[in-house]
């Protein structure tokens, strides 16, 4: 069985390096892509706020909310995460080495909050916990033709999804493949948590995909692999 992919929302980057962008001129957020493979309905990445994603989500698949079985996070950057409360019906998956390494931060953060007397990012730090606790370690393969792809760097456990098909292999890369630019350029999205583990992941995704969804932009193919 072959699993189906379609963009629900294209992501874009506060500002685009590549577009001659030095400063922030635009709200940043991330592409969300949906899966369907057999009865399996894998939201990833729900980075629209909740009521702009649940309609885009009407308009672009015409499901609901209560239709996602999985959500998952490609990281667990905020942005990312931003509509990730409409979907409380569906299991959130998250790579486990993402989970505990962001889960330490917090938690390492909101003790210096609490210390500081800073109450206020104490419970926002709070929160943001307490959403890392409701997901869940990732199994290596989520659903039929939907399998884990590590890609570790621009965060610590950044982790995609291979979809292979007898045809072509497509890759949801998230953030370690922002653009179509980025792509084209052999460049990684900086800052990041630690570049050379990203160089490396960027050129795994470029070694194996023949389409790519960006974590900032549309589903592309990857010429270099293609021609």
């Amino acid at each position: 069985m072959s699993a189906t992919i379609r963009v629900i929302s294209i992501g874009t980057l506060a500002a685009n390096p590549h577009w001659g962008e030095r400063g922030a001129v635009r709200p940043a957020h991330a592409t969300t892509t949906l899966i369907v493979s057999g009865a399996a309905r894998i939201l990833v990445d729900p980075s629209l706020p909740p009521q702009a994603l649940v309609s885009r989500l009407v308009e672009r698949a015409g499901i609901g909310p209560d239709d996602i079985t999985h959500v998952f996070l490609t990281c667990l950057n905020p942005i990312h995460r931003r509509g990730i409360l409409a979907f409380e019906k569906a299991q959130w998956l998250v790579s486990e080495r993402e989970r505990e390494a962001i889960g330490v931060q917090l938690v390492g953060s909101m003790k210096e909050a609490h210390e500081a007397g800073d109450q206020d990012l104490a419970r926002t730090l709070g929160h943001e916990i307490a959403v890392i606790q409701r997901t869940v370690a990732a199994p290596d393969r989520l659903a039929a033709g939907v399998d884990l792809f590590p890609l570790h760097g621009v965060t610590p456990g950044l982790t995609g999804l291979l979809l292979p098909t007898a045809g072509s292999t497509t890759l949801v890369a998230g953030d370690a493949v922002p653009t179509v630019e980025h792509l084209a350029a052999g460049q990684v999205m900086t800052p990041c948590y630690d570049l050379e583990a990203a160089r490396e992941s960027f050129s795994e995704a470029v070694e194996i995909a023949d389409w790519v969804v960006c974590g900032r932009d549309n589903i592309v193919p990857n010429q270099s692999r293609r021609f």
